[in-house]
Formats: C-alpha cells, sequence, structure tokens
C-alpha cells in the first residue's frame, strides 16, 4: 500500500498538511495551511484535489477556523461558522464530497447547541477526523467489491487519480490495484496521461510506480488503440458526482473512454464512496461543470502551445450517461447497470 497521506491534521499546532500535487512527480513537498484563504486556494489551484481529499480537507479546514473563533455564545459561534463553510464551499463546484463534508459538519453545529463553544470546538475536529477514517474504509470496501469484478493477470484502462492520493487511503478506481497487490495477485495499469493538467501521467503513474505496480502510461488519444489491440480487460475510472439516475460526472475525457470501451465491449466501471453520490441531482445534465482558466490549455505547465488570443473552451469534467457505465461500485456493494430506481433502491431518496 502507498504509505502517502495527500491531508493531515496537526491538532496542537491547529494546521494541515497537505501533499502539492502540482508538484508532482519531480517533487514530493507537502504544505502547511494555517487559515481557510490558504486552504481555499489550495483547493482552487489543485494542490490538494481528488473529490474525497477535498472534502477530507474542507472538513479540516472548517474545524480549524472554528478552533480560532474568539466567540462565546453559541449564537455568535454558529453565525460565524455558517460563514467559515460557505467559503469553502465556494471553492469548486463539481465535486459533491466537497458539500457532503461541509454538511456534516455543520450538523455537528445544529446538533449540539447545548453545548459550550468551548466543546462544539472539539466535537468538529472529532468530526473531521471521523470523516477521514470513514473515508479510509470506505475505499478498502470499494477495492473489495470491485475485486470481485475482475481476475488476476487482466489490465485495467483509467483515466484521471482515483487513487491513495486523492483519497485517505487506498483510492477508489485504484483500491481494487492496491488490494490485488497485498494479496499477491497482478492486475496491470495502463493510465491515460488526463489533459490538460495530466493527472494519469502525473500522479497515477507516480503513485503506482511507488507501490510497485507495473503501470503503462499513454495519451488519451491511444486508448482506441489499446483496446483495439485487446490490451485492456476493463476500464475503472473514480467520480466527483453521481447523479440519482446513475450518471457520473468525472475528469474531462472519462465521457469519450466510456464510447470507447462500449465499442470494444470492454465493461466500464465507476468507483466511489456514497460520499458522491448525489441523490437530489436527478440526471447528469443537472451537475454544474467546472470551467478552468484557459491558461491551463494554451500555456500548459510554463510552455505556450497555442497563438495569443484563441479562445479556449475549457469543461474540468464531462458527464457519461448510466447507459455507458457496466457498474457503479460504492462500499455498499455493485449497482450492475445503473438506473435511478436500482440507485434508489441502494441509496434511498
Amino acid at each position: 500500500m502507498l504509505q502517502v497521506e495527500s491531508v493531515r491534521y496537526l491538532k496542537e499546532e491547529n494546521q494541515i498538511i497537505i501533499l502539492d500535487q502540482t508538484l508532482l512527480p519531480t517533487k514530493e513537498e507537502y504544505l502547511t495551511i494555517s487559515t481557510i484563504e490558504s486552504l481555499w486556494e489550495a483547493i482552487v489551484k489543485l494542490q490538494v484535489r481528488g473529490a474525497p481529499a477535498i472534502g477530507i480537507a474542507a472538513a479540516y479546514g472548517a474545524a480549524m477556523a472554528a478552533q480560532k473563533l474568539d466567540v462565546t455564545s453559541y449564537e455568535a459561534f454558529n453565525q460565524e461558522y455558517q460563514a467559515i463553510t460557505a467559503y469553502l464551499a465556494s471553492s469548486r463546484p463539481t465535486a459533491v464530497n466537497l458539500f457532503w463534508a461541509l454538511n456534516r459538519m455543520e450538523q455537528i453545529v445544529k446538533d449540539h447547541s447545548h453545548q459550550s463553544v468551548a466543546q462544539l470546538k472539539v466535537q468538529l475536529i472529532e468530526e473531521a477526523d471521523l470523516i477521514k477514517k470513514e473515508d479510509a474504509q470506505m475505499c478498502k470496501q470499494i477495492g473489495e467489491h470491485a475485486l470481485t469484478l475482475l481476475e488476476d493477470g487482466q489490465t485495467v484502462l483509467t483515466h484521471c487519480n482515483a487513487g491513495a492520493i486523492a483519497t485517505a487511503q487506498y483510492g477508489t478506481a485504484l483500491a481494487p490495484i492496491y488490494l490485488a497487490k497485498e494479496r499477491g495477485m497482478t492486475l496491470r495499469v495502463y493510465a491515460d496521461e488526463t489533459r490538460p493538467l495530466l493527472q494519469g501521467a502525473r500522479l497515477t503513474t507516480w503513485e503506482l510506480m511507488k507501490a510497485g505496480i507495473d503501470v503503462t502510461l499513454i495519451t488519451d488519444n491511444m486508448a482506441a488503440m489499446v483496446m483495439q489491440q485487446g490490451k485492456i480487460d476493463a476500464v475503472i475510472v473514480g467520480c466527483d458526482r453521481i447523479a440519482a439516475n446513475g450518471d457520473a460526472a468525472n475528469k474531462i475525457g472519462t465521457y469519450g473512454v466510456a464510447v470507447l470501451a462500449e465499442k470494444h465491449g470492454i465493461p466500464f466501471y465507476v468507483a466511489g464512496p456514497t460520499s458522491t453520490i448525489d441523490m437530489d441531482t436527478k440526471t447528469g445534465s443537472e451537475i454544474p461543470i467546472e470551467e478552468r482558466e484557459a491558461i491551463e490549455i494554451t500555456n500548459g505547465f510554463g510552455k505556450q502551445t497555442a497563438p495569443d488570443g484563441v479562445k479556449v473552451y475549457n469543461p474540468a469534467f464531462d458527464v457519461t450517461p448510466h447507459e455507458l457505465i457496466t457498474a457503479i461500485i460504492t462500499e455498499k456493494g455493485v449497482i450492475e447497470r445503473p438506473d435511478e430506481a436500482k440507485m434508489r433502491a441502494m441509496f434511498g431518496e
């Protein structure tokens, strides 16, 4: 198992330590976060990224900021705390884990209005710790369920990074890969580079190689060819939000991989914890899609690759319709050929 923590909280110092993922793979460096402003910036800049990791970081950020509130009444504390969570929630719009985690933290404040401010501050740290612990447990269970769909010796294609550094531990899409390694099985991985920010090239290959797992990097536009050549047995991707009908939002390019997988008769799996399930969003068309700055495409990693003034469209995510998804894998189990009825049967209203 990869021994790297993407997010951790130092209780005595009241600081958050995050792995700066923008510096990988050439530098493994950690940022010390002391304010919600610096955390907000780290989330926006993708220094901390991956839907579950963003949720964990936001939970700790809310708890960290709460420790600094110099008020004694519940009313004053609650008012200032609401401003903290609203600010953190404005950092990125697509990954529902961010809002899920902040809502859990807000619920702690609501449910313990009878306690002192000092007690509330302790409760918030404990809840953030619990969110992180639960994420690690959920990811391992996702891996267990995903392994039932794979066979020893198979090769999996993945897109973007849904590994250990995107979560508390194990990852989502990569969880079965790590579990297979622990159990002496062999699962090989092809990783899409994942344009334009190269999360597959920079992050997925880095963490898999660090864990001693066989990984091959390809450019995004090679996926069709490697499928045609029979090199891929299954596709597993993570997700940032799953709608009530099973439509799944993930890093831009995922939808195209799903279309290719269907064309070549390859199962396409989406892995995610229940924190990514959004039963209040009816279909994928209602999922807000983050659009990022043009410079990520025109001047990626500091090198200009497009003419000055060119128009750019840069959505960070796309939505894969549930009809293209062979199964959704969560810690609760596997939903084959997902639709709204199956989603509601497992996750309720």
